[in-house]
């Protein structure tokens, strides 16, 4: 049959090729006329077309089929992703006004030396309710900014700082983020020390997204600060090396407000390695202003606030 078949095609070739129906007439194919066998050979061909046009309906069938499914696989996870992707979106936009932002890192300037300005900080482009704190541009003060207004502090002499407001400052790393609506409480009588204070902020923190921005207003007894004073064209490489020409100073009983930052992920991004808190400090007349040390909060009462 296959011989008959190979003959056909042949045939049906040459057929179609010379456009003569006549030549069927001299041709023998294996001493076997052509029109003795030409019935049977149409015959063979129709059936092995045949069967080749199904086996070629059933792979299209199953290859529709299978796509089919893919389709509707494809389909479900284009959905399903997109609803992950909406929720996804929901929460960031729900969070976006609280979300803390930040500029390169603590670590960078300390173990690598960047001390030049990352950020400007009259380009962050929403003021509103902005709270952030970090150094000044090659260690040389410290910058806080409080609903929007930026302060920098710069020592003068050992027991004298001028504090300015500065929207154009320029820190080497920054953290900030924008709050509006706070929620008021007053800080229990018992946390009288910085680490106490830590300690209430992270319990707090398993109620809040974190990390986060929180504040403290009210009267202190006595409170330490310091602000940066790198010598001029000093490398750094080390924290020690960052530290040089840093001056301290003490406020007694003053009016203060108290803008911090808090995460347990983000030791050496911009919290120290050994805290979960980075603090900065000014006073009511906004005449002092540095990076909180220490803090005796004594019989004075302070509010402070978390973000809603």
């Amino acid at each position: 049959m296959a011989e008959i078949i190979e003959f056909g095609r042949f045939f049906f070739q040459e057929e179609q090729i010379l456009g003569n129906a006549n030549h069927v007439n001299v041709i023998e194919y294996k001493g076997t006329s052509v029109d003795a066998c030409t019935s049977r050979v149409k015959e063979a061909i129709t059936k092995d077309e045949m069967r080749k046009e199904q086996r070629e309906n059933n792979s299209l069938k199953s290859i529709l089929l299978s796509n089919q499914f893919c389709s509707f696989f494809v389909f479900l996870f284009i959905i399903m992703g997109c609803n992950n992707n909406q929720t996804e979106n929901d929460v960031a936009q729900s969070n976006q006004k609280n979300t803390i932002k930040i500029a390169s890192a603590m670590h960078n300037v300390m173990r690598k030396g960047e001390l030049a300005g990352k950020i400007q900080l009259d380009t962050i482009s929403n003021q509103k309710g902005l709270y952030g704190i970090g150094p000044v541009e090659f260690l040389r003060g410290e910058i806080l900014i409080s609903d929007g207004k930026t302060y920098v502090s710069k020592m003068l002499t050992d027991s004298t700082m001028e504090v300015l407001e500065m929207p154009n400052a320029k820190a080497p790393f920054f953290v900030y983020a924008n709050v509006t609506d706070w929620n008021e409480e007053k800080l229990p009588a018992e946390i009288q020390n910085l680490k106490q204070l830590e300690a209430f902020v992270e319990e707090k923190s398993l109620n809040l997204k974190t990390p986060f921005v929180f504040k403290l207003i009210g009267k202190a007894e006595n409170t330490k600060i310091h602000i940066q004073n790198l010598p001029e064209g000093t490398k750094v490489s080390s924290p020690k090396e960052a530290h040089q020409g840093q001056v301290s100073y003490s406020l007694e009983n003053e009016n203060v407000e108290l803008v911090g930052f808090f995460s347990t992920k983000h030791q050496g991004i911009f919290t120290h390695h050994d805290s979960f808190i980075h603090v900065h400090l000014i006073n009511q007349a906004r005449t002092k202003m540095g990076h909180l040390d220490e803090i005796l909060v004594g019989d004075n009462e302070l509010k402070i606030y978390f973000p809603k």
